[in-house]
């Protein structure tokens, strides 16, 4: 059996100085491309005061200015781009729950580089070239479907593009089609299993060997319940629509101890999500991007909102960032208690009778904020145990967190699903304005 090594592609191969030479020449390139050629750029420098050339050091990446969300919406739907329409191979959007989407583009270049980056992240998730690839994450303008798929073909694996939903169908695909790499949401993972056990068959009965799993914050505790159940190397993926979709940095199957940041097209830091200012690796904070290769939507310091520190690099050269398991947009503020649905997901996971399954409900009570927390049961769940559950996860949130919750114990699937995901928080409290 090859060494891993012997597999890796020749950026994977860099030693840290070359990296650092690159990252530096394509950084400096990047942010030329984005002032010339995107209004918007020109004008954040400009009020700002910089210029790319004043990018001499990475360090120097700190003096310009950040790229939020509301910025790409109010350039929508082409604003952003740097190079013309015509040049523009496909179009992404990320959802529009709160307002417009945001668009993104890519020419060839950026659709080759995608399909180098995603290949790579199966690569290191324990894939290999000839394996069966089962991608149930939703295809269309979200980027997970198409992104896992063409990073698959560029591997050299054959795709079974099966999307998302149609659950039962997902299970029989899978027993007759054999794949060893599945690519999903990690919630929509255990709804296969539930379906499995459904079916009567053994999850650890099928041919799947490796899951590669993003798209939404998971725990470690989620992780051990799925390698359990399903035999399986359970690995993390991560990526963002704005900065490329899948495959920003990926979890390497040998340590699986982070998530290694593909830094040769992609440059990291960590600001404090309050001051903005840069915090030194192995400080926690908000997560942000600068794109080093991208042509069509070059993207600079973009605030992802995710929160993690980052890490030396173990399996690879690139520094590893820990795993997200929250948003600085996601936290609750219940009554003075920060809470992330994480914290939650912990508690419903170790919770007998119910489906790692929920969903955080806002309301107002009065004057005061209060918190349901709706939890699916198991479809063998007698009523009497759906009780205890729904008292142990008051006692698991109050003791654990140190807030009071109501719980709900709701039917199976019976949360509404999008894209492979539960939606976490539902806000229902009156706005300020009225």
């Amino acid at each position: 059996m090859a060494d891993v090594r012997d597999l890796l592609d020749a950026g994977e191969r860099l030693g840290a100085e070359e990296l650092r030479t690159l990252q530096l020449e394509r950084l400096r390139a990047s942010l030329r491309h984005a002032y010339e050629h995107v209004p918007f750029y020109r004008e954040s420098f400009d009020r700002a005061g910089v210029r790319p050339e004043d990018c001499r050091t990475l360090a120097d990446l700190a003096r310009f200015p950040f790229t939020t969300k509301a910025d790409l919406r109010a350039n929508y739907p082409y604003g952003m781009f740097a190079v013309p329409r015509e040049r523009i191979r496909r179009l992404h959007a990320s959802s529009g729950t709160t307002g417009r989407p945001t668009v993104v583009g890519y020419t060839d270049n950026d659709l080759d580089m995608w399909a180098d980056m995603v290949a790579r992240s199966i690569r290191a998730a324990g894939g290999r070239p000839g394996d069966v690839v089962h991608v149930a994450y939703g295809y269309g303008l979200f980027t997970g479907g198409l992104g896992a798929h063409y990073g698959a073909e560029r591997l050299g694996c054959t795709v079974v593009p099966a999307s998302g939903g149609m659950t039962a169908r997902q299970v029989q695909l899978i027993q007759d089609l054999r794949p060893s790499v599945i690519m999903v949401t990690p919630s929509y993972m255990l709804t296969l299993l539930d379906e499995f056990e459904r079916q009567g068959v053994d999850p650890r009965s099928t041919s799947l060997r490796v899951g590669v799993f993003g798209a939404e914050p998971w725990t470690e505790r989620m992780r051990r319940e799925i390698e359990e159940r399903f035999a399986i190397d359970a690995v993390d993926i991560y990526g963002l629509s704005e900065v490329i979709g899948p495959g920003v940095a990926q979890e390497c199957a040998e340590t699986k101890d982070g998530l290694h940041v593909w830094e040769d097209h992609f440059y990291p830091e960590v600001v404090d999500p309050l001051t903005g200012e840069v915090l030194p690796d192995g400080e926690r904070g908000e997560l942000v991007f600068t794109s080093l290769t991208k042509e069509a939507m070059p993207i600079v310091r973009y605030r992802t909102r995710d929160l993690t520190r980052l890490l030396p690099g173990t399996a690879r050269v690139f520094r590893r960032m820990e795993k997200i398991t929250g948003r600085s947009d996601d936290m609750v503020i219940l009554r003075g208690v920060n809470l992330f649905p994480t914290q939650i997901e912990e508690i419903v996971l170790r919770t007998p009778g119910v489906a790692p399954h929920f969903q955080l409900r806002l309301t107002r009570q009065g004057r005061m904020d209060a918190l349901t927390v709706r939890a699916e049961a198991r479809p063998d769940a007698p009523p009497r145990v759906r009780e205890e559950a729904a008292r142990a996860i008051v006692t698991g949130v109050k003791d654990g967190i140190g807030v009071s919750v109501d719980v709900e114990i709701v039917e199976p699937e019976s949360l509404e699903r999008s894209v492979g995901k539960i939606r976490r928080i539902v806000d229902l409290r009156p706005r300020a304005d009225g």
